[in-house]
């Protein structure tokens, strides 16, 4: 059985929907959302924002001049917001109980922004990690090995005995790569069993 218990929280706690971000900015731009949608890419500027490079006005900046569209800070902000849907009942459910026997912490590939966010708008879901490490505060992000080493680092646990989960392919390789215990889940229902049995 692990020592620690690191989930991912896009995903696999937070429910998420891109499409409610293309269609908000496409309200907002007057555009019709497959505008975004088909011209989105997780480029260098995304990823330097979600290690804190840069900050959100002006990966914006950025944006604009990818998608040709001039909006105020206020729309893309909205509109990166409209990302979330619902928590996962049946997930967050057993973090009460995995809190007690678990070191239990999140990792997430994130921004101040979302950050934020999510922060103030489900912090009942969130109340039982000991703590979250986003990437935008630790400088590294999934699927790097080396910031895998670096969460494990920081809760002093071996990451042979870390269990960790995400709903992304990719990010589970590079847990892997690091020694973790990963696995790759996405459906609500899988991600709530897996965690079950280590309640057994």
């Amino acid at each position: 059985m692990p020592k620690a218990v690191l989930l991912d929280l896009g995903g696999v706690v937070l429910g998420i929907n891109v499409a409610q971000v293309f269609q908000t900015w496409a309200e907002y731009a007057g555009v019709k959302p497959d505008h975004f949608k088909q011209r989105w890419v997780m480029d260098e500027a995304y990823e330097l924002h979600e290690i804190g490079v840069i900050d959100f006005a002006e990966y914006v900046k950025r944006q604009g001049q990818h998608f040709g569209i001039d909006m105020p800070l206020m729309d893309w902000r909205e509109g990166w917001n409209a990302i979330w849907t619902e928590p996962y009942a049946q997930v967050v459910a057993l973090l009460p109980k995995l809190a007690k026997r678990y070191d239990l912490f999140a990792f997430s590939n994130t921004n101040a922004v979302h950050a934020e966010s999510f922060c103030s708008r489900y912090p009942d879901a969130l109340a039982h990690f000991d703590k979250l490490f986003l990437s935008h505060e630790v400088g590294a992000r999934k699927p790097h090995a080396a910031a895998f080493m670096r969460v494990c680092d920081q809760i002093n646990t071996q990451p042979r005995d870390v269990l960790f989960i995400d709903d992304n392919a990719e990010n589970v390789q590079g847990a892997l790569s690091a020694g973790l215990d990963a696995h790759h889940l996405y459906k609500e229902q899988d991600i709530a069993t897996k965690l079950r049995q280590l309640l057994d």
